[in-house]
């Protein structure tokens, strides 16, 4: 199952490529920016998902025809694509969606620009290189 925090992810990385949210009974879609305010995904971003969760039942990432209320069923799970590995919606028993989201990208996947992301703690970060650097020169001096 898909819980609400993988859903959350898969449209924060769709974010990023310019995917939008399309609410259907009011005819809107919706594309948060930012996506990010440091190292938490942005107030734009939260609300934009509030929205969403409030209408899940209406609202489908655009290129897609599951609705979000579905995807938050047991009967989904996200898995990386097999073109692109952006996340994408895989029904745990049965036929998979019809299509990834990037299949009408016609510029994706491109390895020349950076992966869609989730926020990252730079502090985080910083620490895990400092500690790996650390490690790589303590045993190089053994």
């Amino acid at each position: 199952m898909a819980t609400k925090e993988e859903v959350k992810r898969y449209l924060s990385h769709w974010f990023q490529l310019g995917k939008k949210v399309v609410v259907g009974n009011e005819g809107t879609s919706l594309l948060p920016q930012p996506i990010f305010q440091g190292d938490r995904y942005s107030k734009e971003f939260e609300e934009c998902w509030q929205k969403i969760l409030s209408s899940a039942s209406n609202c489908y990432l655009e290129g897609t025809q599951e609705t979000i209320a579905e995807l938050l069923t047991p009967v989904w799970e996200m898995s990386p694509c097999g073109r692109c590995t952006m996340p994408v919606a895989m029904r745990t028993v049965g036929m998979p969606a019809a299509f990834c989201p990037c299949n009408n990208l016609p510029d994706w996947p491109n390895t020349e620009l950076p992966s869609p992301r989730c926020p990252i703690n730079n502090e985080e970060q910083l620490k895990i290189i400092r500690d790996r650097l650390l490690g790589n020169f303590s045993s190089a001096s053994h």
